[in-house]
C-alpha cells in the first residue's frame, strides 16, 4: 500500500451479537486461535471475540500486513503459514491453543488459481493443524468449509447428500470435510465442519458482489450484473460467526466430525438482489443484466438446508437480506475513508535474515530478539536463519532451542568450519524471502539498521549495504581498515564501495544470480559489487563485539585483504610486470654508467657492497613477485578441485532435525517451490 490510511475515529469492528451470545463466547476455552484472521469471515470473528477477551490470537500468513487488521485495537497477532508442518507444530507447542477456528482458505476468488496452493492450504494446512493439536490436545476445532462442496447438487442439499465439487477449491474443501469426519469419529478429535453459504457484510473483500453493489448504490446506480436467474443463499457475516461459537460449544464434543450447513435456506436470485438494492438505495435507474461475465461455477438454484444446524447447534440465521444490505451500506458510509484504498489485500513481503555464527552462543538470543522486534515493527513476514559454522561453543544448542520455540527460525549446522562467506551462501540457498539480509553473529551489525535498508529497498534499490562511518576500535585499527578499503577500491576491477562489509540487504533476483556463481573461494561483498544492479549504502556505526574477543587477528586480516585483492584484481600482476621493466631499464642504465666510469676512471677495487645489495634487492623482488604469482595459482588450484563450498551436517526447523542429504534436498526443493508460488 502506497499510503497509510487514516486512523478510524468510529467503531468499525462492532457486531450484532446479543449479550447472551457474548456470554456464550466467554465460555470458550482459551487460548483461542482464529486461523485465517486476515480474511473476511476470520477477521470478523476475531473482532467479535477479541472485544470480549484477551486470549484471542489472529493467526495468518500475512497477519501484520492485513488491511482489515491494520488499525484494529483488539487482540494478539501471530504470523504462521499452516502449510509448513514444522512451523505449525512449533507454534502449537508454544501457545497451546484450546479453541481453534480454522478459516484459512485459498482458491475462493478467481485470482487465486494456483492449483497446488489450493490443496496445500485447504487440505494439508488443516491436516497440519489437526496433527499438531492431537499431540497437545484441544477442546474445539471448527473448520470453515463451503457450500461449493455440493457443486452441482446445490438445491437445498442435506449434509448426508452426495458431494459433487465442481472446482479445485470445492474439491479441496470436500476432502477436508472427510478428513474431519475421520478424525472426529475414529479418533474422537473434537471437531466440526461448517459448510458456509454466501456470506456478506462489513469487511468483505472490496471487489465482491455485495460491496460493489453497496458502493454503486450509494452513488445512485447499479454495477455491471450477470444473469438475473443466478441465485445465492445470502448469509450475514454476524450470523455466520455466531455459528462458529455454537459449533465449538456443542458439536465438537457431542458429535465430533460432523458437517453442518450454515445457511438461511432462502434462495435469492440476482434479480431479487437488484430489486432489494432499488428499495434500500432508492435507485431510479434500471439494472443492466448480462453486462458482466458470470463465473463458471455460478448456478440458478444455489441455496442451503440449515435443518441440522438448527436442531443440533441451536443456531439459525436471523438477519433478513434487506436488513443486512442496509446495515452493510451504513457501515460502508463510515468505513469508506478507511478501507477504500484496499481493493485487494497485498501479499506480505518476506525478508530472510542470515546470520553467520562462530563462538556467538551468548549473542544469538539477543540477535533473535532484536531482529524479531525490527521485523515486527516493519510489518513484514520474515525468517531468521542462523548458520552455525562448526562453532566449538554452544551455538548449535542455542539455535536449536530457538527453532523449537519460534517457527520463524531456521537453523543450519556445517560439518566443519568453512568460513563466514560459505555460511552466508549456505543460508541463501535455503532462504525463502523476497530479499535476504546478511549479518555477523557477534552483534557488530546492528539489526536496527535494517529499517534503513528496507526503506531504500522499497525505493527500488536491489542491493543496500551498510557503510561503516565509524568503528568502535583502536585508532590504529580504524586507520588500517579505512586504508585497506581505499587500496581495494583502487586495485579492484569493479567499483568497490569503501567501508562496506558483508552487512547488507540483497534482493531476491540478485540472490538468485549469486547462487549461480561456481566460485569456491568466495568474497561475498566483492561479488555483490561485481554483480551490478542498482545499489546504495546506508551509514551506521559499527560497535565492538558484545561478548568475547574477535576471531580476526592481524594475520587473519592480512589473509582477508589478500583474498579480496586476488579475487577481484589483476593489477598486482601488472605491477610486477611494470616493476620488471623498470628494473631492466635501471640495470641497462647502470651498466652504461659503469662502462663509462671504467673507461674514464678505472676502479682500484671491486664494489662488493654494491653487488651484495643488488643481489639481495633483486632476490627479494623476485621472491615477492613469485609469492604473488603463487597466490593466484593457489586460487586457480582451489577452483579446479571443485570441492563443495560447504557441507551441512544438520538443518533444524521447528522440533524437526534434517540430517540426511535426501531430506535436505527435499527441503531445498520445497523452498524453491514456495518461491515459485510467491512469484505467481
Amino acid at each position: 500500500m502506497a499510503d497509510s490510511p487514516p486512523t478510524p475515529t468510529v467503531d468499525l469492528w462492532t457486531d450484532t451479537w446479543t449479550e447472551a451470545e457474548r456470554d456464550e463466547a466467554r465460555k470458550l476455552q482459551g487460548p483461542i486461535w482464529v486461523v485465517g484472521a486476515s480474511g473476511f469471515i476470520g477477521a470478523k470473528l476475531f473482532f467479535s471475540l477479541a472485544r470480549l477477551r484477551a486470549d484471542v490470537f489472529a493467526v495468518s500468513r500475512q497477519v501484520e500486513n492485513s488491511w482489515r487488521l491494520l488499525h484494529c485495537p483488539y487482540g494478539n497477532r501471530l504470523t504462521l503459514d499452516i502449510t509448513d508442518a514444522e512451523d505449525v507444530a512449533a507454534a502449537v507447542k508454544k501457545h497451546r491453543p484450546r479453541t481453534i477456528f480454522n478459516l484459512s482458505a485459498y482458491g475462493a476468488y478467481e485470482r487465486q488459481n494456483a492449483v497446488r496452493r489450493i490443496h496445500e492450504v485447504n487440505y494439508l494446512g488443516t491436516l497440519n493443524l489437526i496433527q499438531s493439536l492431537g499431540e497437545t490436545g484441544c477442546d474445539a476445532f471448527v473448520q470453515a468449509g463451503t457450500s461449493s462442496e455440493y457443486g452441482y447438487n446445490c438445491a437445498a442439499p442435506a449434509e448426508t447428500d452426495e458431494l459433487q465439487p465442481n472446482s479445485d477449491y470445492a474439491a479441496s474443501k470436500a476432502a477436508t470435510s472427510y478428513l474431519l469426519g475421520f478424525y472426529g469419529r475414529t479418533k474422537n478429535f473434537p471437531c466440526a465442519h461448517l459448510r458456509i453459504y454466501s456470506v456478506y457484510g462489513p469487511w468483505e473483500e472490496r471487489d465482491r458482489l455485495i460491496p460493489t453493489l453497496v458502493r454503486h448504490g450509494l452513488q445512485g446506480r447499479y454495477p455491471p450484473l450477470v444473469n438475473p436467474a443466478i441465485s445465492r443463499d445470502f448469509l450475514h457475516v454476524d450470523d455466520c460467526t455466531r455459528a462458529f461459537v455454537k459449533a465449538a460449544l456443542t458439536a465438537c464434543r457431542q458429535t465430533p466430525g460432523r458437517s453442518y450447513n450454515i445457511a438461511t435456506g432462502i434462495k435469492t436470485t440476482l434479480g431479487e438482489v437488484a430489486e432489494t438494492a432499488r428499495s434500500v438505495f432508492g435507485l431510479g435507474v434500471a439494472p443492466v443484466f448480462g453486462s458482466m461475465a458470470g463465473r463458471k461455477w455460478d448456478l440458478p438454484d444455489w441455496y442451503g438446508n440449515p435443518a441440522r444446524a438448527q436442531a443440533e447447534l441451536g443456531w439459525s440465521s436471523r438477519t433478513a437480506f434487506r436488513d443486512g444490505l442496509a446495515a452493510t451500506a451504513e457501515w460502508e458510509r463510515q468505513a469508506a475513508p478507511h478501507v477504500r484504498f484496499a481493493v485487494v489485500a497485498p501479499q506480505a513481503e518476506k525478508l530472510s535474515a542470515i546470520i553467520a555464527c562462530y563462538r556467538d552462543h551468548q549473542a544469538i538470543p539477543i540477535m533473535h530478539e532484536r531482529l524479531t522486534q525490527v521485523f515486527t515493527t516493519l510489518g513484514v513476514d520474515y525468517e531468521i536463519i542462523f548458520v552455525n559454522d562448526r562453532s566449538p561453543t554452544d551455538d548449535e544448542t542455542v539455535i536449536r532451542r530457538l527453532c523449537e520455540s519460534d517457527p520463524h527460525v531456521l537453523g543450519i549446522s556445517h560439518s566443519r568450519n568453512f568460513g563466514s562467506q560459505s555460511a552466508f551462501l549456505s543460508g541463501m540457498e535455503l532462504a525463502s524471502g523476497d530479499a535476504v539480509i546478511l549479518l555477523d553473529g557477534d552483534l557488530q551489525d546492528p539489526p536496527e539498521t535494517i529499517a534503513g535498508f528496507h526503506r531504500e529497498w522499497k525505493q527500488g534499490f536491489d542491493v543496500v549495504y551498510g557503510v561503516r562511518v565509524k568503528r568502535e576500535a583502536a585508532w590504529h585499527m580504524q586507520f588500517l581498515y579505512k586504508a585497506f578499503y581505499r587500496v581495494l577500491r583502487h586495485l579492484a576491477d569493479v567499483d568497490m564501495p569503501v567501508d562496506a562489509g558483508d552487512f547488507s540487504l540483497i534482493d531476491r533476483k540478485v540472490v538468485d544470480q549469486l547462487l549461480k556463481f561456481p566460485e569456491r573461494d568466495l568474497f561475498v561483498r566483492g561479488l555483490r559489487a561485481w554483480i551490478g544492479f542498482k545499489q546504495t549504502g546506508v551509514p551506521y556505526v559499527r560497535p565492538e563485539r558484545m561478548f568475547g574477543r574477535t576471531t580476526n587477528s592481524f594475520f587473519k586480516n592480512i589473509w582477508w585483504a589478500k583474498k579480496a585483492i586476488f579475487s577481484f584484481s589483476l593489477k598486482p600482476l601488472h605491477y610486477i610486470q611494470g616493476l620488471g621493466v623498470l628494473i631492466f631499464a635501471a640495470s641497462m642504465a647502470l651498466s652504461l654508467f659503469y662502462l663509462i666510469l671504467y673507461l674514464v676512471h678505472p676502479p682500484e677495487a671491486p664494489g662488493i657492497t654494491t653487488i651484495v645489495l643488488l643481489v639481495l634487492g633483486l632476490g627479494g623482488v623476485q621472491l615477492f613477485s613469485l609469492s604473488i604469482l603463487g597466490d593466484y595459482l593457489g586460487k586457480v588450484l582451489e577452483e579446479t578441485k571443485a570441492r563443495p563450498r560447504y557441507i551441512r551436517a544438520r538443518v533444524f526447523k521447528g522440533t524437526g532435525v534434517l540430517a540426511r542429504e535426501s531430506e535436505m534436498d527435499d527441503f531445498r526443493g520445497d523452498v524453491r517451490q514456495a518461491l515459485r508460488d510467491r512469484a505467481t
